[in-house]
């Protein structure tokens, strides 16, 4: 999972990097509001923002986002317990205020929560179920390991199970803010399907797809 980590404090940055990487995320970190604003559509899976930072503040990079993402997770780290600052970054849809100083773990398990990143089996059916720690399909005694892609779209649809999930949304997410053409997420989408089988993907026409599981 790509997180993009925003604090202006670079011991406090360098920290909380370090520890989410130590748990398997991929983070980005930045200390200056403009270039953590022309990020934004990198592929991130989370944010974490401070509010008080050089150039574009924490705020203003709430709003941005969510004129890309309804749904990525927002947690807002800041020192300010202002009533109408903490108001503002909820209207503006932040999903979590931790104020400074704050234990570590106390953002790992936000993460963790918001997230919805678990590693433990997700059964699709009594035959078939995924293992988010090794990334293995289990087909009754079967056993599918998935490519670094198929991993991702899986773990996109897991989090989203039921919902509609957009092109772009798939783009982003599995490439990373790189560049997918329509044919590149399709052909991905055929080599899942060849995995599960085709009942649990369903295509919804000119919009993207819908992973459906009871």
């Amino acid at each position: 999972m790509k997180i993009l980590l925003l604090e202006d404090n670079k011991k406090l940055n360098e920290t909380i990097k370090k520890r989410l990487m130590l748990k398997g995320y991929k983070v980005d970190s930045f200390i200056d509001g403009s270039e953590a604003y022309n990020s934004l559509t990198e592929g991130y899976s989370c944010f974490i923002l401070d509010i008080n930072v050089p150039n574009i503040d924490g705020i203003k990079i709430l709003k941005k986002i969510r004129e890309f993402y309804d749904e990525v997770p927002i947690i807002i780290i800041s020192a300010s317990i202002e009533l109408e600052i903490i108001k503002q970054s909820y209207e503006f849809g932040c999903n979590d205020y931790l104020k400074k100083p704050f234990f570590i773990d106390e953002l790992e398990i936000k993460v963790q929560r918001l997230c919805k990143i678990r590693n433990d089996l997700i059964y699709f059916d009594e035959n078939c179920y995924f293992d988010y720690k090794s990334s293995v399909v289990f087909l009754g005694v079967e056993e599918l390991r998935l490519t670094k892609k198929e991993r991702l779209l899986m773990n996109l649809f897991l989090t989203k199970r039921n919902q509609v999930l957009t092109y772009d949304t798939i783009q982003n997410y599995v490439w990373e803010g790189s560049f997918a053409s329509l044919e590149s997420i399709r052909s991905l989408i055929r080599r899942l399907r060849k995995v599960l089988s085709n009942k649990y993907i369903e295509t919804v026409v000119d919009t993207g797809y819908i992973f459906k599981t009871t």
